[in-house]
């Protein structure tokens, strides 16, 4: 089983114009040296106005959940973002959570990933979701109600091109034969997939053909645990190994009397979920523009952290 990790949001977006990025990029650099174990950052490539739509489980959203901009709201790109944080970080391992990968070419995201893994040292999970709004998929010339067939398209073509040097491909969407892609990924087997869903079958689906790690979203995010055993039976079912799997999962909070994050008594749950299955611990705290987390703050909690879960 992997090692338990600490992971924080890069929050690539803003509800206005910040007139520039560098305490962004600045508190990527603090999170590296302290000792956090993943960044990750979230995507949106356009947006429409009905913004109502991310409250609406229905279509993908999180029931009651409110985006955090207005259409206007500036919004980094995420694979462009990991580029250049790749370049001023060393260890810490740069994540998509989630890219909505349907509305990128597959050959073009293959080639754009490998590069980035090639280029960050092998650094880079790609965390992918459908995700909830009709107008993105509308702006690329795609099928809303086709996305997850979409996503599974995508995801295939990435693969193939990333494990082998000349590639036949052929479903309902594409057809190619003897063709090559260079660089490969510096990870074995490609760049590792984390699969972001409820556990609905379309996505359990997904996640036994694709995924490397899984990121719950909508009701069961609150308690993913109580999924594991899903998971690890579909995976079995179908010849994989369950033991690898990686599994994301909220810190769990536990607050002082003056409203601070008491970090022993937040420690104290992890070794259960650990145990559990949840490998991938976020942290709360996000780096933003205004970063309330410091790098002495992040260096008490990955400290906090390993000690928890017995690591060096």
């Amino acid at each position: 089983m992997p090692l338990p990790q600490l992971s924080v949001m890069l929050i690539n977006f803003s509800a206005t114009d910040p007139g520039g990025w560098q305490p962004l990029l600045d508190g990527a650099r603090a999170a590296d040296r302290a000792g956090v174990d993943r960044l990750a950052v979230s995507d949106h490539v356009v947006f429409g106005e009905n913004l109502e739509a991310y409250g609406d489980s229905k279509v993908g959203g999180t029931e009651g959940g409110k985006q955090p901009t207005g259409p206007d709201g500036p919004w980094l790109e995420p694979l462009t973002l990991l580029s250049v944080v790749a370049g001023m970080t060393t260890n810490v391992r740069l994540a998509t959570g989630i890219l909505q990968a349907a509305l990128r070419r597959p050959a073009v995201l293959a080639k754009a990933t490998a590069t980035l893994d090639v280029l960050s040292g092998g650094r880079l999970d790609l965390g992918v979701g459908v995700g909830w709004q009709r107008e993105e998929y509308e702006a690329a010339g795609l099928s809303f109600e086709d996305r997850g067939r979409l996503l599974n398209h995508t995801l295939a073509v990435c693969q193939a091109l990333w494990g082998n040097d000349r590639v036949d491909f052929d479903d309902d969407d594409l057809h190619f034969e003897a063709i090559h892609s260079m660089p490969k990924p510096l990870q074995a087997g490609g760049v590792p997939i984390w699969v972001s869903g409820t556990l609905n079958d379309r996505v359990l689906d997904r996640l036994v053909r694709f995924g490397a790690g899984w990121v719950p979203w909508g009701p069961i995010a609150r308690d993913p645990v109580t999924g594991i055993d899903r998971v690890r039976e579909a995976l079995a079912a179908a010849g994989r190994d369950a033991s690898d799997l990686q599994i994301q999962g909220r810190l769990p909070i536990v607050k002082s009397s003056d409203g601070t994050v008491d970090l022993a008594r937040t420690m104290e749950g992890v070794p259960a979920l650990a145990e559990a299955g949840i490998t991938d611990f976020r942290a709360p705290v996000s780096i933003t523009l205004e970063p309330s987390a410091n790098a002495d703050y992040l260096s008490e909690m990955v400290a906090a952290f390993r000690q928890a879960v017995g690591r060096p």
